[in-house]
């Protein structure tokens, strides 16, 4: 080890069914999630995933004109907890803000390691956590029932952590979308990179689709990320 240069320390590893392994590291006092070794995100830059629950929570913000009495939002996947940090910050109170993730050990990773960087965001009274997937989630909504939906869960249609991440982007889920979203609610994708087909594919289904770049960093030169912000015609 190089003098004066601190070393990656594993802190927690968990592993799907189908063999992908996700690790929770740190290092110089930041955190970082990686998947099969590779990054996907760390408490270094968590600008865009902010920005995706500041696009998608505005009409529901607090203080706003004609926000809803009790707002409900669900966030497609926990991470390290940004998305949902920012978005009980802008929503206010009262409201139910619900998170679907796959992995109890990322939920877990989020009340031990990552309170220090978060705080206790899943003990607030308007946090829910579903343990299970987005899909089976957002099957117990009804018609017209959520305001919200923030999709966190992959880097895009051309980039799929697990192969099971493809139902995301399929006509039946859009479908289901529309169905459960509020006639004014919206849902956001949050992208690695700008993806103009998956744009075409939100408009064929039936969108107003608005495409904001996203930074990674706050003081980035330039944007690299994409949050989709899709509303029904």
């Amino acid at each position: 080890m190089v003098a004066g240069v601190k070393p990656y320390v594993q802190l927690a590893e968990a592993r799907l069914a189908d063999g992908t392994v996700f690790s929770l590291h740190k290092h110089d006092g930041r955190f970082y999630l990686k998947n099969d070794g590779r990054e996907l995100m760390s408490t270094r830059m968590t600008y865009s995933e902010q920005l995706m629950a500041e696009l998608g929570c505005a009409g529901i913000a607090d203080g706003r004109s004609g926000r809803p009495a009790h707002p409900r939002v669900l966030i497609g996947g926990l991470g390290m907890g940004f998305t949902l940090k920012r978005a009980l910050e802008v929503v206010g109170h009262p409201a139910t803000i619900e998170v679907a993730e796959l992995m109890p050990e990322i939920v877990e990773w989020n009340r031990t390691f990552l309170s220090e960087h978060n705080g206790p965001v899943l003990e607030d009274e308007r946090t829910r956590v579903f343990q299970g997937d987005l899909f089976e989630c957002l099957a117990k909504y009804g018609k017209h029932s959520l305001d919200v939906l923030l999709v966190d869960i992959d880097d895009g249609p051309d980039m799929l952590i697990t192969e099971g991440n493809s139902r995301l982007y399929t006509p039946s889920f859009f479908s289901k979308v529309r169905e459960v979203l509020k006639p004014e609610g919206c849902a956001a994708y949050w992208m690695a990179h700008p993806t103009p087909a998956f744009e075409k594919k939100l408009v064929r289904a039936g969108f107003r689709v608005e495409a904001h770049p996203a930074k990674p960093h706050e003081k980035s030169k330039k944007p690299r990320h994409c949050i989709y912000v899709a509303r029904s015609k």
